[in-house]
């Protein structure tokens, strides 16, 4: 089986015998790949008018469980965005309904962001699409080799956590 990164291998073979071109063979079909995901999330998000970074932020909500609240310091760690932009997104997902904003009982100055049942169920949905979307993508690969290639991948990850 053949892929358009063995001819873009061969052609560098060709021009630069002297490099060992092993990371092109990864990197070059992860970046690919990630082309192909991020087309198949945007149009899992977009059957389910969602956006992107709608997703992210309903999806951290969502994740924490009943009653689907953090505090918006809680949202920018599992973001990973600044807190202008947080402050921006949470004011933008009020206006369309699917948080909303409470008094943090444990702290007097401090709010937690809510998903209401309209951010649960559009959150819901669009992940299910999602993971159908992620299924077809993974269709011709083997059970055991999607798990030994989600452990290869964990390995390429690790050393950027934090």
């Amino acid at each position: 089986m053949r892929d358009e990164v063995d001819e873009l291998i061969e052609a560098w073979e060709r021009e630069r015998r002297d490099l060992d071109l092993a990371p092109v063979a990864v990197f070059s079909r992860i970046a690919r790949l990630a082309h192909h995901v991020d087309r198949a999330r945007k149009q899992a998000f977009t059957d389910h008018d969602v956006e992107p970074w709608e997703f992210d932020v309903l999806a951290a909500l969502r994740r924490a469980g009943a009653p689907y609240e953090l505090s918006p310091g809680r949202l920018l760690r599992e973001t990973l965005v600044t807190s202008g932009t947080m402050t921006n997104r949470v004011d933008r997902l009020t206006t369309r309904g699917l948080v909303e904003r409470h008094p943090d009982p444990n702290d007097r100055r401090g709010v937690l962001v809510r998903l209401t049942p309209e951010g649960k169920q559009a959150v819901d949905g669009a992940f299910a699409a999602l993971l159908d979307a992620e299924r077809d993508l993974l269709s011709g690969v083997p059970e055991a080799d999607q798990r030994a290639l989600a452990d290869l991948l964990r390995t390429l990850l690790v050393p950027f956590a934090d």
